[in-house]
């Protein structure tokens, strides 16, 4: 890399490590800098709240983001409001709020459906899809826990943990 930077894929036993961030709301906190660290790929699943979070996370590994329902103006107008990501061969698809999903994950083929916009980290089989929230990295809502997550995928297969980070 032409910075002389080297960036290191972290993978268990033949998995690719995918970090998963949401609703940051403008916040980027060096404990979830650190728990994204080594990640292959990066994925924000909305409320962002400022561009220059995206940037930062550009620097750890490429960042596939989502629309949430406070990104406004401009820079956030290009961001999707849905995505499929293909990692290995899995198919996830990307929304910021899981109740406007509008199609059947299973019959279109999708291993994971990964969300933000609750606050609340939430891991679950439906239907064996993994539908995965990483919380909330932002500021701290209610009491609920600030957090990210990691999902690993590693020949078709989906699977995820929720990192705590205080």
């Amino acid at each position: 890399m032409g910075s002389g930077r080297r960036r290191e894929v972290l993978t268990v036993a033949d998995e690719i490590r995918v970090g998963v961030i949401s609703d940051t709301h403008g916040l980027l906190r060096p404990e979830a800098v650190e728990a994204l660290r080594g990640s292959a790929l990066i994925l924000h699943a909305g409320d962002v709240g400022d561009p220059a979070i995206l940037e930062e996370l550009e620097a750890l590994a490429p960042v596939v983001t989502v629309r949430g329902n406070v990104d406004r103006g401009e820079w956030a107008q290009i961001l999707p409001e849905t995505q499929v990501v293909e990692v290995e061969g899995a198919l996830l698809y990307m929304l910021h709020d899981v109740e406007a999903l509008d199609l059947s994950p299973q019959a279109a083929g999708f291993q994971a459906v990964i969300f933000g916009h609750s606050h609340l980290p939430e891991i679950r089989q439906e239907k064996g899809v993994l539908f995965f929230n990483p919380g909330s990295a932002g500021h701290r809502r209610f009491s609920y826990p600030v957090t990210v997550g990691r999902i690993f995928v590693g020949e078709g297969a989906v699977r995820g943990e929720i990192v705590e980070l205080d």
